[in-house]
């Protein structure tokens, strides 16, 4: 049995969670569900970012401490979490005391690797993004690059990472694992980012502007830059340091003596696009100082957009991912942010495309489920004819091989269009078999059989491959086919239908109405 760790990033939490953190969830989701399903151990990592300036300010706006306000949005987050079918295995607050533990072994193996010094800095600040940029980032104009925020001037003392020790070694290991950073074009803007002299990173603030973080452990006036905290929450959940040990013992470049094998490294990390400098220079250089091993691949997503614009808050243009859930149900919702987005790419909401979307579930899916499971129980009493499932075989096998093809290169659109293309073909293969006809001909029973034995053997394939992404419809599939359960994928070549005892309910997916 593999292992699997997958992470999201951990959202803050100043605000509630839309549609850009339901994809990036949902994503890891349908992920962790498809290794799972592969037979591997899967650690699936989610959670909430809680400290920092925005969330001190955000407290003292709203009248509460900033503990109180994280508590309130960390159960929103888990809720959202719930509704949405999120299979995660761990949620992580960055307000727990074993992760503050993390942070503070972190720094203090930094330091003690000689890779840490003090020293005044002056530079642009955007309390929105909680970092600095350059001059040259943030343009005559005077905002930050990502959100078009203020930036204020900030003099002040901080200690530093000598993250510029770490250039070459970190474009050495872009250059020589082209996969680590997919797609190719995040490859190409990291490399285009290091092209420049790679400047040492501040990792603290003075605690007289910034109470709301982790201490320095050497340095009670400052705390921990939020992103180096936040950062750090990967490794924490791993369970590869130990915090309480003596230094020698943390398990840094080490296995830990005792208690269970740790997950790190990561073998994926899920982000956004607008946090990639974040997760590929500044987490692999923190790494590599601590002498930790770096994650096997970061994916770097587009953006949703609404009217051009990315999805966001200041803006207005944020999309309620709970209020569609609700309204079409959860696996509506992930089929449409699975299939409509191309992995790695922009994608726009729109009202229409999504309706669009839902109706490939219900006039195709659903629609060969129920011909299948009604013909079953019309001519041969709901039991499925103990006969031979092949006719579909080969197509079958294509669209696996096309549906794990589209997982192995993270095209997940591609996965699934290749399983929407098999409950496609087998509806076709209805009109071409007529079982109706072949149910009114004398000496054609045994045709009516393979027929009826192949549509339901396909079912469970479709039960099967579209788990990860719809689980409670493919669940509902499953039961409807009589299966005692959703069949793994090793499993699916030697699946017996002949026998099952299927059921008609309802529609597997209502259709709607649109004009």
């Amino acid at each position: 049995m593999a292992s699997f760790y997958v992470t999201t990033p951990i959202y803050y939490a100043s605000g509630e969670p839309h549609l850009g953190h339901a994809y990036t969830t949902i994503l890891g989701d349908v992920i962790a569900r498809y290794r799972r399903q592969s037979g591997d151990s899967v650690l699936f990592l989610t959670g909430t970012d809680e400290h920092g300036q925005k969330i001190q300010e955000a407290a003292g706006v709203q009248g509460m401490s900033p503990l109180e306000l994280c508590d309130l949005m960390a159960g929103r987050f888990a809720a959202a979490w719930e509704e949405l079918g999120i299979s995660h295995d761990r949620f992580i607050r960055t307000t727990e005391p074993e992760h503050a533990g993390v942070v503070r072994a972190l720094l203090e193996r930094l330091r003690d690797n000689g890779h840490i010094y003090e020293a005044e800095y002056a530079g642009w600040y955007s309390v929105g993004q909680e970092r600095y940029f350059t001059e040259k980032e943030i343009g005559p104009e005077r905002v930050d690059p990502i959100a078009g925020g203020p930036v204020q001037r900030i003099r002040e003392k901080n200690y530093f990472f000598r993250m510029s020790s770490f250039q070459e070694r970190l474009i050495g290991q872009i250059e020589e694992n082209p996969d680590w950073i997919v797609p190719s074009g995040r490859r190409n803007e990291v490399l285009g980012f290091l092209s420049q002299p790679l400047a040492d990173l501040s990792i603290s603030r003075p605690r007289s502007r910034i109470h709301w973080g982790v201490p320095i452990p050497w340095d009670r006036d400052q705390v921990t830059y939020v992103w180096v905290d936040a950062l750090t929450n990967y490794v924490t959940a791993s369970g590869a340091i130990d915090p309480d040990a003596p230094p020698a013992r943390r398990g840094f470049g080490n296995p830990l003596p005792e208690g269970p094998p740790a997950r790190w490294p990561a073998d994926l990390h899920l982000i956004g696009k607008d946090i990639l400098t974040t997760h590929a220079v500044y987490w692999p250089t923190l790494l590599m100082g601590a002498d930790l091993p770096l994650p096997r691949r970061i994916l770097a997503h587009g953006w949703w957009v609404v009217d051009d614009a990315k999805m966001s808050k200041s803006i207005g243009n944020v999309v309620d991912p709970l209020e569609l859930g609700r309204i079409y149900g959860a696996d509506a919702l992930r089929w449409y942010l699975m299939s409509e987005m191309a992995t790695g790419h922009d994608a726009s909401y729109t009202p229409e495309r999504f309706l669009v979307r839902y109706n490939q579930l219900a006039n195709i899916l659903g629609n060969l489920a129920h011909r299948a499971i009604s013909m079953v129980i019309r001519y041969r009493g709901g039991a499925v004819p103990d006969a031979p499932a092949d006719r579909l075989a080969e197509r079958r096998e294509e669209a696996l091989a096309g549906y794990h093809r589209g997982f192995e290169r993270h095209r997940l659109h591609e996965a699934f269009g290749a399983a929407m293309g098999l409950a496609r073909d087998a509806n076709a293969f209805v009109e071409e078999t007529e079982p109706w006809k072949l149910a009114r001909e004398s000496g054609s029973d045994a045709e009516l059989d393979a027929v009826l034995a192949t549509l339901v053997h396909t079912l469970a394939v479709l039960a099967a491959i579209f788990a990860p992404v719809v689980p409670q419809r493919a669940e509902e599939l499953a039961s409807r086919l009589g299966l005692p359960r959703i069949p793994a994928f090793a499993e699916l070549p030697a699946v017996e239908v002949g026998g099952l005892p299927v059921a008609a309910k309802g529609p597997l997916f209502p259709r709607i109405e649109t004009d």
